[in-house]
């Protein structure tokens, strides 16, 4: 069977974009996102990228052990594709925060958002988290943390379905539509 990935970083972006960042660095949760956290940076104009050095101690924990790159004064930009507990987000927003960081972002395309998550990042150094709708977030939830908002991927997947119906290239969507 054909598979088409479908990547939410148009619709991603396009809010960054909205934020209005002076002084933005895109930032990897870890050095295995790095490829990822670069594609958005070129997106942005080619802008730096950082790196969050952690190590996990045991499972479902993660200590941030180095920043590499320098986020001082910077508006950081965290990409991700998932986040469950935010345990890790947070301890990132903190030590960016800690290295002079203007200000914390964080985009995932995947909120989980299990138990516990709202209020660990209700209480963190992110300044906003900004997830998709792949997953459906719960409205109580959410009125309890203000610094969640979530994007919608309908129209991506709406013009994704057109394509498909009318054999036209998504790859040129997602070259040309949602820049």
């Amino acid at each position: 069977i054909a598979v088409d990935n479908i990547y939410a970083s148009p619709v991603l972006l396009r809010k960054v974009r909205e934020l209005g960042l002076s002084n933005p660095i895109v930032v990897s949760p870890d050095v295995g996102g790095a490829v990822r956290a670069r594609a958005y940076a070129k997106k942005l104009d080619d802008i730096d990228v950082a790196i969050v050095d952690k190590r996990r101690p045991k499972a479902g924990e993660s200590e941030v052990m180095n920043i590499i790159g320098k986020v001082r004064g910077k508006d950081c930009i965290i990409v991700d594709d998932m986040m469950d507990s935010g345990g890790t987000a947070c301890n990132a927003a903190k030590a960016l925060m800690e290295q002079g960081a203007n200000s914390v972002y964080m985009l995932v395309t995947h909120g989980v958002l299990s138990d516990g998550a709202h209020k660990r990042i209700s209480k963190s150094k992110i300044t906003k988290l900004i997830v998709t709708d792949t997953i459906k977030q719960e409205s109580n939830k959410l009125e309890k943390c203000d610094k969640i908002e979530v994007v919608t991927v309908s129209d991506l997947i709406g013009e994704t379905i057109r394509r498909i119906h009318t054999n036209e290239s998504l790859q040129k969507m997602f070259e040309t539509m949602f820049k």
